[in-house]
């Protein structure tokens, strides 16, 4: 035990000093996207102009349709319902498990479930540029290009981009108050999960600040508080032994682990602090409550007197996707998936540093297509974030949480009426102050003009998020092969083959010296092994 305790000391000074170069609980700046396209940011403060809600149809899917009329087109096997308006809304979202997870799939030589494949996790899961607004809130970047190929008709993709400010200077953000709620089940005996897991938490640990403060839960068949909330000034050490001291043993009762994890950190609530549940497990729960419903029905209290949000952080080669998904999501939260150590070190230097504080709660985003311009669009994925237009301004409604330095990314297939050229759309995201609740809103516009001519020669950003996009779409159609134009059962209009879309990510992660681009061009060859021309 003393030698291993020491392996992961060395372990966590050695990530702790590759990461040093980053913010530890800020988020990343990041620069317009060079200025191209056209992109415009009208400040609404709870007030001027924005699309006025109207009704919802009394179904709709992620994958969203509008059109001339509200008639349902000649295919009923289509898989999501015509939108009889131009709107639409959905709450924003920053997670990134469902690429994670695919591309450890396809690592190990096997078939992503085109289930678990949520293409706004892909897209959301790569560096965008987009202008960061002067204080708080969003900025809005509305941009778009034509589709490619000879079929592609009037298609085309539109990015609406929401980015809030990074934080320039730790001291900005308040203590944290973490608490870790870690599943040591049997199953998390693989490597590559509690061991990770350990590794990851001995390097936070020694970077959080003095004024911080962690509890540490434990589950498996039954759950229990190992750590009660602790400062970390002084005792950093108490955080290490506690984590170097878990051992796989037994089944996985991930609901009495949430249950438990709130109750610790209701009981070591710090006022003036910002208060998480961090989840660190495979979520194959066997044992007890296996329903999120459930499972955070029992804790609703704790979320929303004290609005303590639910962060998720999947490992392992076998892991509950369905289930961490819907625990974040209903959790106020977010969930990502690591499965190295290289994403362990991004994790705690990056992703899970900008969650810990909050710009905007319930954030929600609207896209008002001109009827004018627009015969038709789809929103690409966002399938369990979907919000009734008419709940945009209703702040009881949830919406999504997001911290300093992130950026949104939401894509749309649109098709434009041969030789539009006017106004094409305007996106409005609505969020509360986390502190006063107060309710804001910022606005973007695009001009049919302004759209691209062709989608590859369109500014760097909106290519990787389309290359994303793509990957992510034909893993959910089971194929390898493009598709000129847009049909019925979802394919999106103008993806290339997995072959040429592996060569355009290798041609961008070159462009911009990215290795998690070049891991992108790595994962679609991998998928272009694996599925038949």
């Amino acid at each position: 035990m003393l030698e291993r305790h020491r392996v992961r000391r060395l372990r966590a000074g050695l990530l702790a000093l590759t990461a040093a170069g980053g913010l530890l609980l800020t988020g990343c700046s990041g620069s317009d996207d060079g200025g191209h396209g056209y992109s415009s940011d009208n400040s609404n403060k709870s007030g001027g102009y924005a699309p006025g809600p109207a009704p919802a149809p009394d179904e709709q899917s992620g994958e969203q349709w509008g059109e001339d009329t509200g008639e349902q087109r000649g295919d009923t096997s289509r898989e999501f319902a015509p939108s009889p308006d131009y709107l639409s809304t959905f709450a924003l979202d920053v997670d990134t498990a469902s690429y994670g997870y695919a591309r450890r799939t396809l690592a190990e030589g096997n078939t992503p479930d085109p289930s678990t494949i949520r293409p706004e996790e892909f897209v959301n899961s790569f560096r965008q540029d987009y202008r960061r607004p002067d204080g708080d809130g969003f900025s809005v970047t509305v941009d778009g290009a034509r589709t490619a190929g000879p079929d592609s008709g009037d298609w085309s993709l539109v990015r609406v981009g929401l980015a809030t400010r990074p934080q320039e200077d730790e001291s900005e953000r308040p203590p944290a108050a973490l608490t870790f709620v870690i599943d040591i089940s049997g199953s998390m005996g693989e490597p590559g999960r509690l061991d990770l897991v350990q590794d990851a938490l001995d390097a936070m640990t020694e970077r959080l600040r003095d004024n911080d403060s962690v509890a540490i839960v434990t589950f498996s068949d039954e759950a229990e508080t190992v750590l009660p909330m602790t400062r970390l000034g002084g005792h950093r050490d108490r955080v290490h032994d506690a984590v170097d001291a878990l051992e796989p043993t037994d089944s996985t009762n991930l609901g009495a682990g949430v249950e438990i994890g709130y109750a610790t950190a209701v009981e070591g609530l710090r006022e003036g602090a910002t208060n998480r549940v961090v989840l660190l497990s495979d979520a194959l729960a066997n044992t007890g409550d296996t329903d999120a419903d459930t499972i955070l029905e029992r804790i609703a209290g704790a979320r929303r007197e004290h609005g303590i949000t639910l962060f998720g952080v999947g490992v392992g080669s076998d892991y509950g996707d369905a289930l961490m998904e819907r625990l974040a999501d209903k959790g106020d939260g977010h969930t990502t998936y690591v499965s190295t150590e290289d994403a362990a070190r991004t994790l705690f230097s990056e992703e899970l540093p900008r969650t810990i504080d909050l710009t905007a709660r319930d954030a929600k985003a609207q896209v008002a297509f001109d009827p004018e311009t627009v015969a038709e669009f789809r929103l690409i994925g966002y399938d369990n974030r979907q919000v009734a237009d008419e709940d945009f301004r209703d702040d009881r409604v949830d919406g999504g949480e997001v911290g300093p330095g992130h950026a949104v990314t939401a894509l749309y297939a649109v098709r434009t009426r041969p030789g539009a050229s006017g106004h094409l759309a305007t996106a409005t995201v609505r969020w509360l102050d986390p502190d006063t609740r107060t309710p804001h809103e910022e606005s973007g516009d695009l001009e049919a003009r302004a759209l691209h001519d062709d989608l590859w020669t369109s500014p760097e950003g909106l290519r990787v998020a389309a290359v994303a996009a793509y990957f992510a779409d034909a893993l959910r159609q089971g194929d390898s092969r493009g598709h000129s134009q847009s049909d019925s059962r979802g394919a999106l209009p103008g993806r290339p083959s997995l072959r040429q879309l592996a060569d355009r990510a290798e041609e961008l992660a070159r462009d911009r010296e990215d290795k998690d681009l070049r891991g992108l061009a790595e994962a679609i060859a991998a998928a272009d092994r694996r599925y038949p021309d």
